[in-house]
């Protein structure tokens, strides 16, 4: 019991050491920008700090490429074996904050069976989105018709939010992509 005891406090004590270091200068969590999520909850984005993330922009109202994008995700979790799976957090941002409330993204999480917690649909200010999509390295821009023309790819960051991994393969697996995730997990 006392080894026990002894153990869960350093594991508290590393979680909060990590918590309190400073950022890597090249970590997107460096953005101070609130995320809001398919359930109404705020965070700061940085609090996906601690875990590698799979990251892509979207946008709920998309019929083309976003749902090849949230499938190519999908693909590329499954393609995981379960721990690995349980080591990484899904998280899709949306591009269009006008029309993506939170009901919008929670129906399409509803609709696409995207559970949470490993998936987290998230919107934020229209200033933000253009600030993440530039640390992403993300283009959009928004057509006359009120649709989204979009780069489209599947983003991986490390714990503390430095992006280790891209692909542009959307609609077919990436196994490249695959092995820098297990690479990563292995190290995480």
């Amino acid at each position: 019991m006392k080894r026990l005891l002894l153990l869960l406090v350093l594991m508290l004590t590393l979680g909060v050491a990590h918590a309190t270091q400073p950022l890597p200068g090249d970590s997107i969590y460096n953005l101070k920008l609130q995320l809001t999520d398919q359930n109404g909850h705020r965070q700061p984005l940085s609090e996906r700090r601690g875990r590698p993330q799979l990251v892509t922009m979207f946008y709920a109202s998309c019929q083309m490429v976003c749902p090849m994008i949230i499938d190519s995700m999908r693909a590329t979790r499954n393609a995981l074996d379960p721990v690995e799976r349980a080591k990484i957090d899904l998280l899709a941002v949306s591009f269009d904050p006008a029309r993506d409330s939170v009901a919008a993204l929670r129906n399409y999480a509803e609709k696409r069976k995207l559970d949470a917690p490993a998936w987290t649909l998230a919107r934020t200010g229209p200033a933000e989105v253009r600030q993440l999509s530039g640390v992403l390295g993300l283009q959009y821009r928004q057509l006359p018709d009120g649709e989204f023309n979009h780069s489209s790819e599947l983003i991986l960051l490390d714990a503390d939010g430095r992006i280790v991994a891209r692909t542009s393969h959307i609609g077919r697996l990436d196994p490249v992509f695959v092995e820098a995730i297990r690479h990563q997990l292995g190290g995480a």
